[in-house]
């Protein structure tokens, strides 16, 4: 009797413990429950979070590398042809000082010009330089071409001089011929501020000496003297 009564009093002491564990588990228990699940609802089950991979650092891009860029070299111009050259100045012409011996040029010469050798490719021509010898000048404005040595005057001197031409000058124009002065070691354009009588008088200063010393014979033209001239044109 007394170890029956013994068993009974351990079991309901184990139940006791038992209970007491249980409560202080539902306690703690429902404390951690959500709200929804204290009040007696369902307990839904959250989504899981999404894991987010972590960001991969990329270097930053390097600048890509520029190599010096040589200049293009400029298109070849191919030189313009000989007789294009040919055509823009030809300072090689020769004067024709004699007027009995014809003069082989394609040009049409006034009777007052002095001619020279003028090819076909030629455009704008100066000739060797030459002797002449001035008869009669007076000053003239570049512009004037109402003033200028009359051709009954002109012919009169050359008859005068039969071999050698007897030539005068006229104002700027296009067309007209032209001649320089080369005697002070510059180029002065006569045309430009004088009008001009004059006469071949040869290649050289020996040959214009002693052509001048026939001219002041004729005792017509006092201040004759001498110039180293040429003669040009420009056709262009």
């Amino acid at each position: 009797m007394n170890s029956v009564l013994a068993a009974f009093v351990q079991q309901r002491e184990s139940l006791r413990y038992l209970l007491t564990i249980g409560f202080a588990a539902a306690i703690v228990f429902g404390a951690s429950l959500p709200a929804a699940a204290q009040k007696g609802e369902p307990i839904r089950p959250r989504p899981p979070t999404p894991i987010t991979p972590p960001m991969r650092t990329l270097p930053p891009p390097s600048a890509p590398s520029i190599s010096p860029t040589r200049p293009s070299s400029p298109a070849h111009v191919p030189a313009a042809p000989a007789a294009t050259q040919s055509r823009r100045r030809s300072t090689h012409a020769t004067v024709c000082g004699n007027p009995k011996v014809a003069c082989n040029t394609i040009v049409t010469f006034e009777p007052h010009d002095l001619p020279f050798r003028m090819g076909e490719d030629s455009a704008i021509v100066d000739t060797l330089p030459f002797y002449g010898i001035i008869l009669k000048s007076f000053a003239a404005k570049d512009d004037d071409c109402e003033h200028f040595v009359s051709e009954e005057e002109r012919l009169a001197a050359q008859a005068l001089f039969p071999d050698h031409k007897v030539f005068s000058s006229r104002c700027v124009e296009p067309g007209n011929f032209y001649y320089t002065d080369e005697s002070r070691g510059r180029t002065v354009r006569l045309s430009d501020n004088k009008r001009i009588m004059a006469v071949y008088a040869g290649a050289t200063l020996a040959q214009a000496r002693a052509f001048l010393a026939k001219v002041k014979a004729t005792g017509k033209f006092p201040g004759a003297n001498i110039r180293r001239m040429t003669a040009g044109f420009n056709g262009t």
